[in-house]
């Protein structure tokens, strides 16, 4: 009878509790005997459903489908709200029993590669040292605010904030208020307080496709089935990722499927803005995808009130009591609320991470953020990213958050087995990265366009998306994983 080998332990540290590190503790106890910490710098879960606080805020991806596979879930809407997505996070870690695992107020500053002792050592904020076998990075994409530098912002008399820190202490009430941005955040900030401020006005550097998303309750008949039919929530969730496929297809800027979404978007214009002036102001000149598309039912229609004012022109600085458009116009306001966005391209900004020789991951990303599938970087042992470089897309970045961790819980078994680390090929990620490369110029042309949006690093190379389906993500991470991140043996 053979003898089974134990198992090594293995120690996981996971950095970052929204729903990729959430993910990846859920992975990890279900496919591996790890045991795992997973460090949150915020008093809660949830991540950027933490953060992000604004009136409106809620997810432009059918519920079904922005949510785990794993579980199923009485979703009140078809596009949840920011309040019931952080409810979800908390219920999912009650659910499998992660509380005893989560160190909430901790900052995780520096991942530091020992190569004698085949482990990382981990240092917080505090100066607290930990080591562990394996780091899992979920520190997500849209985590680091993207201040503008205009002048004179910091001699504003008002009150300003970024909609990532939004002030509930702030009354709005008959205040001159200003958005500026016009992207997927403002288009769910403006109808959220146009009702409640003296006057609104909307800075717009550059306008952007929007499709009207068509969110609505769940009927009590709809969520009775879905909790109680077995399959219907799932077939639910087939039948939308199978959609997203068509809708990928006009990513192909010489396509026919982005000429239909071109001639939808234009006859939702139409239909939604009364205003021709405003009408010719929000119709873009870029091909659809070449920016974020924005999905939103309510924003248009918020032009047609009449204390509020689109201003079709980017600010370029602040004064005492306002802003001055790029046309030299002043607008005195009381009130600045920043929609402009964040830096998606500092990946891992706020994180020291050395591999072999003390290399600095972020000068090995001097040139350019890369990482084999997204997930692992040559030269980096026993490291893995969530949410990393050109894994944004897709159709529901949970469904792929969840493909990766499934990656590092793949390799955390390759460890328990006896391997010593785990590192990616450099000659692999390199071929990968020429691939990503080719796909979005072949298949996503449209993200290449010339437009500004936040997918390109300074070099001009696109870093944050994947340019395919979800399903052809979880073919590749299922199939070149083992090949490209090799298991090392060493012998003490």
């Amino acid at each position: 009878m053979r003898r089974r080998v134990p198992r090594r332990p293995i120690r996981v540290a996971i950095i970052g509790a929204g729903f990729g590190g959430i993910a990846a503790a859920i992975k990890l106890r279900q496919r591996t005997s790890a045991s795992f910490v997973v460090f949150e710098q915020s008093a809660g879960v949830g991540g950027t459903w933490y953060d992000n606080r604004y009136p409106g805020c809620e997810v432009d991806i059918p519920s079904h489908a922005y949510s785990f596979s794993f579980l199923r879930y009485d979703w009140s809407h078809t596009h949840a709200r920011q309040p019931e997505l952080l409810r979800y996070a908390n219920e999912v870690v009650d659910v499998f029993g992660l509380w005893p695992h989560i160190r909430l107020n901790t900052k995780v500053i520096e991942v530091v590669w020992d190569e004698a002792e085949l482990h990382h050592v981990v240092r917080t904020a505090t100066g607290d040292e930990h080591t562990f076998d394996v780091v899992i990075s979920a520190l997500g994409l849209l985590n680091v605010p993207n201040h503008p530098d205009w002048p004179g912002l910091d001699e504003f008399r008002g009150t300003s904030f970024h909609t990532s820190r939004w002030r509930h202490d702030v009354d709005l009430s008959g205040k001159r208020v200003a958005v500026v941005g016009t992207g997927s955040t403002a288009a769910q900030v403006v109808p959220g307080i146009a009702g409640s401020v003296g006057s609104l006005l909307v800075f717009q550097r550059e306008p952007g496709w929007v499709e009207p998303k068509r969110e609505r309750p769940f009927s009590a008949r709809e969520r009775w089935v879905y909790r109680h039919v077995p399959g219907a929530q799932r077939l639910h969730r087939g039948w939308l990722f199978y959609r997203s496929i068509d809708r990928f297809r006009a990513y192909d800027a010489t396509s026919r499927a982005q000429d239909e979404k071109r001639r939808d978007c234009l006859g939702y214009i139409r239909r939604a803005v009364r205003d021709p002036a405003t009408r010719d102001a929000v119709t873009p000149g870029y091909p659809w995808g070449c920016k974020r598309p924005v999905l939103a039912s309510t924003f248009y229609e918020a032009f047609d009130l009449p204390h509020v004012d689109l201003v079709p022109h980017a600010v370029t600085s602040v004064t005492e009591n306002g802003l001055v458009d790029a046309r030299g116009v002043h607008h005195e306001i009381d009130v600045l609320i920043m929609s402009t966005g964040f830096r998606p391209t500092r990946f891992l900004a706020s994180l020291d991470v050395r591999g072999l020789d003390k290399r600095s991951l972020h000068e090995a990303w001097e040139d350019r953020a890369s990482a084999f599938l997204g997930i692992t970087v040559a030269g980096f042992p026993n490291f893995f990213i969530l949410y990393g470089p050109n894994t944004n897309g897709g159709f529901s970045i949970i469904a792929q958050l969840e493909r990766q961790a499934e990656v590092a819980a793949r390799a955390v078994r390759r460890l328990e087995s006896g391997a010593g680390y785990v590192d990616t090929d450099e000659r692999v990620q390199r071929r990968y990265v020429e691939w990503i490369d080719h796909q979005i110029a072949s298949k996503a042309s449209a993200m290449e366009s010339g437009c500004r949006n936040y997918y390109h690093s300074p070099g001009g190379a696109n870093i944050t998306q994947w340019p395919g389906t979800h399903l052809k993500y979880l073919l590749m991470t299922r199939l070149l994983a083992r090949i490209g991140i090799r298991a090392t043996a060493v012998r003490r």
